[in-house]
């Protein structure tokens, strides 16, 4: 299986495209889409899309795990969270992936196994759990990894679920 996970942001985009093999999760890439703040929404939004777009039409997951928007103080963050969610949503399906999406606390509980735990635990975990040599940087980037893993571990139980005629 392989996964891509989406941190949903405007100004920062994480992603994290990690692969199960028999020797365990391999990340494939990591990284950031940044837009500009100057830039008017409708174009970082266009932006935005043509990115995420050329980035699943490059790697070919086989499921997209987006982060739910679970709570938010900052009401014009919760938008351009929500916008970039949808636009990711949107592109997986388009490019036929499945989409799946976790709130932070099951991303946290699945990698770090505390649904508390900090940004700097979380990616200590993905580091340790993807071999890599430093953490990812930045934190938007991890939390997309973590994402991706987070799918890988609880996909087993999903299709158990879905197996027995209940809820995916």
């Amino acid at each position: 299986m392989f996964v891509l996970g989406i941190d949903p942001g405007l100004s920062r985009c994480g992603y994290g495209a990690v692969q199960h093999t028999t020797a365990g999760p391999r990340a494939r890439a990591v990284g950031v889409i940044r837009t500009s703040p100057s830039d008017d929404l409708p174009d970082r939004l266009h932006e935005l899309q043509g990115e995420l777009r050329a980035l699943m039409a490059e790697l070919r997951p086989d499921v997209v795990a987006v982060e739910r928007v679970f709570f938010q103080t900052n009401v014009r963050t919760a938008m351009a969270v929500g916008q970039a969610s949808g636009i990711a949503m949107a592109e997986a399906v388009a490019c036929g992936c499945e989409v799946v999406q976790y709130t932070p606390n099951e991303v946290k509980l699945a990698v770090a196994g505390d649904g508390s735990a900090d940004k700097v635990q979380v990616q200590q975990m993905v580091q340790r759990l993807l071999g890599l040599a430093r953490p990812p940087k930045p934190a938007d980037a991890a939390d997309a990894a973590a994402l991706a893993l987070c799918h890988l571990a609880y996909a087993p139980a999903r299709a158990r679920l879905a197996a027995a005629g209940g809820r995916r």
